[in-house]
């Protein structure tokens, strides 16, 4: 059975504002909590860390050490 793009993780480079695809899917995972993140709600990631969060309360956590 062949997967389509939808149904796999894009690789995505993280930028300061903004995010390349690397490789196409329909979403990235959660650094934090596993949450599968649809790549059009995708707002908060660390392009220091090049992860993505699924909250601005997740990312908060994670960039200050608390996760």
């Amino acid at each position: 059975m062949l997967m389509s793009t939808s149904d796999k993780a894009a690789k995505l480079q993280y930028g300061a504002s903004t995010f390349r695809v690397l490789r196409p899917g329909s979403h990235v995972l959660c650094a934090v909590s596993g949450e599968v993140i649809p790549l059009e709600d995708l707002r908060y990631w660390s392009a220091a860390h090049q992860e993505a969060y699924a909250s601005a309360e997740i990312a908060t956590r994670r960039l200050l050490g608390d996760d």
